[in-house]
């Protein structure tokens, strides 16, 4: 026996003939006698009349007495009997089916074909009767109170052992099987064989299943009879019968009555030492129970005796559902016992090693997680929230007689439990070690996971209201400053509690400790990354201490630590490339964690980020000045910060800015790395020279990068680079600084004749022309040509100038580059073409700079000091660019004695071009004519429009007749207004059309 369900009392004892069925109205008992009589008892003490108000209308605790004795009541044994409570009246099977009054038992009713029935079933919501008779069904309604009549009759394959409304349905036992009956078509459907010993037993269940007995095993089937998986009651042997009274199924056996639990796996519950018992009946409180000559009233224990009962006896689960029975008035008082009950089983499956079960425990009472926590010592959590002992659990039991109803002076022992007393002080240590193993923990963790949405849940809102609460404060101080002033001297700072944000740093303290200390590393992180409220101090000691990086790294970002956060971040790379590390690491850090820490910090810290991407820089430049760019970081201040911290990385920073979006980077910066390049070119250019080694020709990667950034720099900067450069080397970097403040003359000179390369000279002059001939502004691009043809014919002229020019080009620069006047065309000669080019007498060169060309008359000069001519370059000049070249000018710089032979490459395609511009142009000039003229036509018959002009003309406008005033047309030549009107019109135009001036 687990409890005491129900205390066995004799109500009737010494009954004088033999008891064949029993029901009970009230608190009386109607007893149907062998002999046909029915004798009515009533508790010894209770009132004569069912309608005192003394009377509660239940069994009582107390012996019953005669009340009454109906000697005729029926000819035959009555062998069984039912009360309608909501009709009143008693339904009784002897000879047939019989209805009487209650409490009179006048007759009400008798069904006339009910003569031979075995069995019935009576629905009292519906009023409908269904009986069993031989191997036939009947269905009958009460109509009107006082009539059966029938509604259908079916027949069935054997005699009806047992009976049962199930829904719509009726199941019938029959001898051999069960079968569920459509009430409405008749169909039969089987279920499964009825057992060999015991006979088919049908017991209609509270939630509208059934229970079919087969031997000493009960069935559960749902209304079509379709069985239920976990639905099997194993009786001790096989029932009698079985009654119903919630929570339990009581059965009648040979020997004792057996009372089992109605929830899976259906437990036994008590035996009640009652043999031969004939009849078990279900009163509304309680079961009666008939033998021979006495009967027993099963009176259930008060459900708070029981409560304790099974708790004591560690049978949780069954008190736990014993409790949902409490009536609903005592709904606070259940409340507390069942959190009470849950805090006890959970400690009785902790310590019993089911600590997933224990915590689901804990959660479904209403403890507080610091209780919990305290079973776990080795889980660190803040001071100010510890507790050493978990403290007294609140009285969720209360009392327990306003449970137990006064029914025993048992008292409730498990309102104030802790885990210190489950367990001896010997047998603390091993304990402890139980409660840490990793299942243990493991149940930590799912219990502080679903704790956690509600707990920070709260201390959100407390943020939210506290924020809310300061700029509430806030602006009503700014508005009243005055009173301020005066009042805040006695009027401190409210802030709202923070037990909720105290009670979530608890949580997610503890529950960052468990996570890891289960290997769950991934889930810990997760954590971290998203909002907690992590006591930084006791997660930072507890990561260190076991080498978990990575979370302590997100700890400190989560607390916007960042300085503390790349500092490790640094020290672990570093540690990371030492081949003997001072700290155990479980995973590779990269200098690429150090960026992608930095990216979000680019915003808000910019002096961070530079302060600690230098190390990064170093080891990956390229993502390092993709972190500045996507950052947004100033190209300003991080190349200050280089300048000043990480001279040797300045360079790489520009270079990699330059590379990665030119455009990006200012003039100043452009300039800064043209700077350094230098330096580093000059002082590689002196090495060389103190060695003896130097060759203008000789080149290094700086060299051909200084080069390259020569071709950006601005005029004003060249002008200071030039001041740095030697006189005697580097004129290739001389001649591109030259360019850019427009001495072509001296740039041209140092290609051709320093440097001895024709071809950067004529790539020289296409660069040029191809930039100048975009430029409005610029007139004379096609110039350098010729200005290249000049150095070619005049060789030492060239050099000697560029000599005495070479110390100070700056000065000279206003003198520009050479210009060449364009050849004036006769009016009249455009149809000659060689006249276009030899037209020698309109042609000057212009004498204006000290570049210019030399003069008509120089062609005939047999000037020893110009020295050899460049005639092979001049040739070559002219036949590659004779569409860039002024062709009169060219042929005015060459010499006389020059053969026409040789200029073949440049005059044939040069007067071809002429040829058919001038075809070009006439075709022009034609078309040009043309439209002229169809204009002229267009013109002429405008102004040939005739207006007439009748007596039944009017205005537009004033709808008046135009008479002889003076009118106007518009254009589409048929509207016709008065000169007057249309001048009145464009006025309140033009003034409708100005705008309002705003009035100051």
């Amino acid at each position: 026996m687990v409890h005491s369900a129900y205390d066995a009392i004799e109500l009737v004892k010494n009954h004088p003939t033999k008891i064949e069925s029993i029901a009970s109205n009230g608190s009386k008992l109607l007893l149907a006698c062998v002999d046909g009589s029915l004798r009515i008892y009533a508790p010894q003490s209770a009132p004569s009349s069912p309608s005192d108000p003394s009377s509660n209308g239940a069994i009582q605790r107390q012996p019953y007495v005669l009340e009454k004795n109906l000697g005729t009541f029926s000819r035959k044994p009555i062998v069984a009997m039912e009360i309608s409570k909501s009709r009143n009246l008693l339904l009784s099977l002897s000879e047939t089916i019989a209805f009487h009054r209650l409490p009179n038992l006048e007759l009400v009713a008798v069904v006339s074909k009910s003569k031979g029935a075995n069995a019935y079933a009576w629905d009292d919501r519906r009023g409908v009767l269904c009986i069993g008779r031989q191997k036939r069904v009947g269905i009958f309604r009460l109509e009107g109170g006082r009539e059966f009549v029938e509604v259908k009759e079916f027949s069935i394959p054997d005699i009806v052992k047992s009976i049962a409304w199930c829904g719509e349905n009726i199941c019938l036992g029959i001898r051999k099987e069960y079968m569920i009956l459509n009430s409405t078509s008749g169909v039969l459907s089987e279920v499964f064989p009825s057992g060999r010993v015991a006979p088919p037993l049908v017991v209609p269940l509270p939630s509208g299943e059934l229970l079919l007995g087969k031997d000493n095993i009960g069935v559960v089937v749902d209304q079509n009879g379709k069985l239920n998986n976990d639905g099997r009651i194993c009786w001790s042997e096989a029932p009698a019968s079985v009654v119903i009274h919630i929570p339990y199924a009581i059965a009648r056996l040979p020997r004792y009555v057996e009372i089992r639990s109605l929830r899976a796996p259906y437990p036994l519950v008590q035996t009640v030492a009652l043999r031969d018992v004939r009849l078990l009946f279900q009163s509304n409180n309680c079961v009666i129970a008939a033998l021979e000559n006495s009967v027993y009233g099963l009176l259930a224990v008060p459900l708070g005796a029981q409560i304790i009962q099974l708790t004591a006896s560690g049978n949780f689960e069954e008190a736990l559902a014993l409790c949902k029975l409490l009536p609903p008035e005592d709904s606070n008082l259940r409340a507390a016992k069942e959190s009470s009950i849950h805090i006890r089983y959970g400690h009785y499956l902790f310590d019993n090693g089911g600590y997933e079960e224990a915590m689901e425990q804990f959660l479904a009472s209403s403890v507080d997680i610091t209780y919990v926590l305290s079973l776990y010592p080795s889980i660190v959590i803040p001071k100010l929230l510890a507790v050493s002992e978990p403290e007294k659990v609140a009285d969720f039991g209360a009392d327990t007689a306003h449970l137990s109803r006064g029914s025993s002076d048992a008292s409730d022992e498990m309102e104030s439990s802790s885990p210190s007393q489950l367990v001896e002080s010997d047998e603390k240590s091993a304990l402890e070690l139980k409660k840490m193993s990793h299942n243990a923990l493991m149940g930590l963790v799912k219990f502080l996971q679903k704790k956690r949405y509600g707990i920070i849940e709260r201390a959100t809102a407390e943020v939210t209201e506290e924020v809310v609460s300061d700029a509430v404060q806030d602006s009503i101080t700014s508005f009243h400053s005055y009173r301020s002033k005066v009042s805040s001297k006695n009027r401190g700072h409210m802030h709202v509690s923070s037990s909720a944000r105290e009670m979530a740093t608890l949580l997610d303290t503890a529950l960052i400790q468990a996570l890891l200390l289960t290997g769950q590393s991934s889930a810990a992180l997760e954590l971290l990354k998203g909002p907690n409220y992590c006591d930084v101090k006791i997660c930072e000691e507890f990561l260190r201490q076991r080498n978990h990086y990575l979370a302590l790294l997100e700890l400190y970002r989560c607390n916007e630590m960042h300085r503390e956060a790349l500092r490790l971040l640094n020290q672990l790379v570093e540690e990371s490339n030492s081949e003997q590390p001072k700290v155990e690491l479980t995973q590779k850090f990269k200098p690429e964690m150090i960026i992608e820490y930095l990216k979000p910090l680019c915003s808000t810290d910019p002096m961070l980020v530079l302060e600690f991407s230098l190390f990064a820089l170093e080891s990956c430049p390229t993502q390092t000045i993709e972190l500045f760019l996507c950052g947004n970081l100033p190209a300003d201040l991080v190349n200050s910060y280089l300048k000043q911290h990480a001279p040797n990385m300045q360079a790489k920073y520009l270079e990699l800015m330059l590379a990665m979006n030119e455009n990006s980077v200012s003039t100043n910066l452009q300039n800064e790395l043209v700077q350094i390049y230098l330096s580093e070119v000059l002082d590689w250019y002196s090495d060389l020279k103190s060695q003896q080694k130097w060759d203008e020709k000789t080149s290094s990667p700086t060299r051909k990068k200084l080069l390259s950034a020569l071709e950006g720099i601005s005029a004003q900067n060249a002008e200071l680079v030039l001041k740095r450069l030697p006189s005697d080397a580097l004129f290739e970097e001389r001649a591109i600084l030259l360019g850019k403040i427009n001495q072509h003359q001296l740039a041209l000179s140092l290609y051709v004749h320093k440097l001895h390369l024709p071809e950067l000279a004529l790539a020289y002059c296409d660069r040029v022309y191809e930039t100048e001939q975009y430029q409005a502004s610029s007139k004379s691009h096609a110039n350098i040509y010729l200005i290249l043809l000049q150095i070619y014919l005049n060789p030492r002229r060239a050099t000697k100038e560029f000599e005495k020019r070479i110390e100070n080009p700056v000065s000279s620069q206003n003198t520009g580059i050479q210009k060449v006047v364009q050849v004036k065309v006769r009016s009249g000669r455009l149809a000659k073409k060689i006249a276009e080019i030899e037209v020698a007498e309109d042609t000057r060169i212009s004498p204006s700079s000290t570049d210019s060309g030399r003069s008509e008359g120089d062609g005939d000069e047999s000037n020893e000091e110009a020295g050899p001519i460049m005639i092979d370059e001049v040739l070559d000049l002219l036949g590659r660019k004779w569409d860039r070249i002024n062709g009169a000018q060219a042929l005015k710089l060459l010499p006389r004695d020059t053969k026409v032979q040789n200029l073949l490459l440049f005059l044939e395609p040069l007067l071809k071009k002429s040829s058919e511009a001038r075809r070009n142009f006439s075709v022009i000039r034609n078309l040009r004519h043309s439209e002229n003229l169809q204009v002229k036509d267009e013109l002429y018959k405008h102004r040939k429009t005739v207006v007439k002009i009748t007596s039944d003309s009017t205005c537009s406008l004033c709808n008046k007749r135009i008479g002889t005033s003076v009118f106007a047309v518009y254009p589409n030549g048929k509207t016709l207004v008065h000169f007057v009107c249309f001048r009145d019109s464009q006025n309140i135009k033009a003034v409708r059309g100005t705008p309002l001036k705003r009035r100051g």
